[in-house]
């Protein structure tokens, strides 16, 4: 079978891979259990890649939502997390001190505060993205065209896995 090198940017050596899957390989399992690993790699790489607050992955989450879905109770917040209410108001808290999210009035629930991004902290959203994509961006322009347009079909399908 031919083999191509691929640089991966993480280590100064090259990784070899197979020019193209056995047919072992395109099983779901053997397949989902290398997309797993490669995702979750990537994953975390990208995610060390952060404009200039050293925040923990939880709060730059916190941030993604915001900037995502505008102004959230901190309620609804934890639930998008998928943690406990106390957490989420402990990782809030941080955020306003760092002057990253304000929190104001609910404007139907006197009771209740939302929690929405200061022009710092869309600052660190934007900064975070463009490192991100930088990095990601030269990743694959050490890819050849065809490998480019393997990962853009690539792309478009693990946005429909992600979606269902």
């Amino acid at each position: 079978m031919p083999e191509l090198t691929v640089r991966t940017g993480i280590t100064a050596a090259a990784h070899v891979v197979p020019a193209a899957p056995t047919a072992k390989q395109c099983r779901p399992a053997e397949l989902a259990a290398d997309l797993r690993i490669g995702i979750f790699r990537s994953a975390r790489r990208l995610r060390a890649e952060r404009g200039s607050a050293d925040l923990p992955d939880h709060q730059y989450s916190v941030l993604g939502w915001l900037s995502k879905n505008g102004p959230l109770a901190p309620g609804v917040l934890a639930e998008m997390q998928h943690v406990q209410p106390p957490s989420m108001t402990r990782s809030v808290n941080t955020l306003v001190e760092l002057g990253l999210v304000r929190k104001s009035e609910h404007p139907t629930d006197g009771r209740q505060v939302v929690v929405s991004l200061t022009d710092a902290g869309v600052t660190e959203v934007k900064e975070t993205l463009r490192r991100r994509d930088t990095w990601l961006a030269e990743r694959l322009a050490e890819l050849n065209p065809a490998e480019r347009s393997t990962m853009a079909a690539a792309a478009r399908l693990m946005r429909g896995i992600a979606d269902s």
